[in-house]
């Protein structure tokens, strides 16, 4: 039985002081024997920590996972504003079930999912209307031709291949310059799917390795009571310890030393599940030093911004499609182009509006009042003038998070695979890194979170 989440970080939280004060006046010591029961601290109460944490723990090892913030899961976030209605505002689908190890975890959780299908929609053109037969060719006619350009980027010989925008690529291929105002807006908006998957912005992903993740098959499915019933499964039973907010990592021979505001803790090991845009920001100081590599893959790689709205309203005015996806002007190309009817999911009158790339970052900085206003024209286009206004609303800036800034990586010009690799390398066995920039093959994903925390969980044990 899952453990109510307030109760859970009281316990763990005198436990976890306890170890802190032991740990903090131990010595350095000498390093245990190979084999032997490992003092393992981890930095992050993300599911990548977790997940290494309840490896660790399982195997007999001392564990204890340091948090900044007052609350588990990182950027995996189930709000409790609505009582009847569950509002994930980070990860929210696991995305691919075949196969997939969030999927076994969500059934020992005995967590309901709900799947959701991008085939399951309705679009509007920039008038509001349902597109025609007409726009829907030219909206499939312009996506085949960027997304062909940009294979052909890809599959030139190694030596051939010169890194630059999405953006650059896909107006070659579609020769913006000549292009009419309404297949610019056309092209804008296929543009921002591609954002609106990888969280960057179009001038910032590689066309040569934007997409160099691995997919998993299957179906999209997304959890009506939220995503912490995984985090909350994981955590059950490890130490935490909340509002430990690292400052500093020092290692060598003998172990790690792991300095917050206000202790210091020490043991054999570390697993560092730092998001990319904290280690990005230098907040934390490691000590002696990361290696050259590492430290380019921190530099190059990219932290990009998925942003969410949910709107609660008196009554349904929409489809019951999954998926609800609108056409901007050309000068409001980026914003509001994206809705799920999470009506679907709770049985409530939701709706949910995603921002991604430049004008996610970018709208951080506006009120709330101005972003209900933004979506609420987006939804007066496409519904009309006579739509209620919204009960309530609930909206996310993770860029401004100082514990996330941002919310999931992406490869940035400049940035190549094989950097991931390089961030996920250990330093001297002792500081082990974790988290879903660390991952290969599904980095933005919480799967590939997950499965880092349980690599970095392997290199400890053997």
């Amino acid at each position: 039985m899952t453990m109510h989440r307030r109760g859970f970080l009281r316990v763990t939280a005198l436990s976890a002081l306890a170890f802190g004060t032991a740990t903090a006046c131990d010595g350095w010591g000498t390093a245990p024997p190979p084999g032997a029961r490992q003092r393992v601290i981890v930095v992050g109460a993300g599911i990548a920590g977790l997940a290494a944490a309840r490896s660790l723990a399982d195997r007999g090892h001392d564990v204890l996972v340091l948090e900044a913030r007052d609350r588990i899961g990182g950027r995996i976030r189930t709000s409790g504003h609505w009582a009847d209605a569950p509002a994930d505002l980070g990860a929210t689908w696991i995305h691919g079930v075949d196969g997939n190890p969030i999927t076994d975890l969500a059934r020992k959780a005995g967590a309901a999912t709900v799947p959701t299908s991008y085939e399951n929609g309705t679009d509007y053109g920039t008038d509001g209307h349902p597109v025609d037969d007409a726009t829907a060719a030219a909206i499939g006619h312009w996506r085949d031709r960027i997304a062909k350009a940009l294979r052909d980027v890809q599959d030139q010989d190694d030596d051939e291949a010169h890194d630059t925008s999405v953006r650059t690529v896909a107006q070659q291929a579609v020769n913006w310059p000549v292009l009419g105002d309404p297949d610019k807006a056309l092209v804008s908006s296929v543009l921002n799917d591609y954002e609106h998957e990888y969280a960057g912005s179009v001038d910032e992903l590689s066309s040569l390795y934007f997409d160099s993740d691995a997919r998993i098959k299957g179906k999209d499915v997304l959890f009506p009571g939220g995503f912490t019933a995984i985090t909350e499964f994981l955590a059950a039973g490890v130490t935490v310890h909340t509002g430990q907010v690292v400052e500093r990592i020092d290692w060598h021979d003998a172990g790690v030393s792991i300095t917050t505001r206000s202790d210091t803790f020490r043991g054999d090991h570390v697993v560092v599940t730092l998001p990319l845009g904290v280690l990005q920001s230098g907040a934390v100081e490691f000590t002696p030093g990361l290696p050259t590599d590492k430290a380019a893959a921190v530099e190059h790689l990219g932290m990009g911004v998925l942003d969410k709205c949910y709107l609660r309203f008196p009554t349904k005015f929409w489809p019951d499609t999954d998926w609800l996806t609108y056409v901007p002007r050309l000068d409001n190309a980026g914003q509001w182009g994206q809705w799920v009817n999470f009506t679907r999911a709770c049985g409530q009158p939701i709706l949910l509006g995603f921002n991604a790339g430049d004008f996610g970052r970018s709208s951080e900085t506006s009120s709330d009042a101005d972003l209900v206003a933004g979506a609420m024209s987006t939804l007066r286009t496409m519904y009309g003038p006579g739509i209620p206004a919204p009960l309530d609303y609930q909206i996310t800036r993770w860029s401004q998070d100082p514990y996330a800034r941002g919310s999931y990586s992406f490869n940035k010009i400049g940035s190549t695979p094989v950097m991931r690799d390089h961030l996920a390398a250990s330093i001297d066995d002792r500081v082990h890194f974790a988290g879903e920039a660390t991952d290969r093959n599904s980095f933005g994903t919480v799967h590939g979170a997950y499965t880092s925390g349980l690599r970095a969980a392997r290199r400890i044990t053997g």
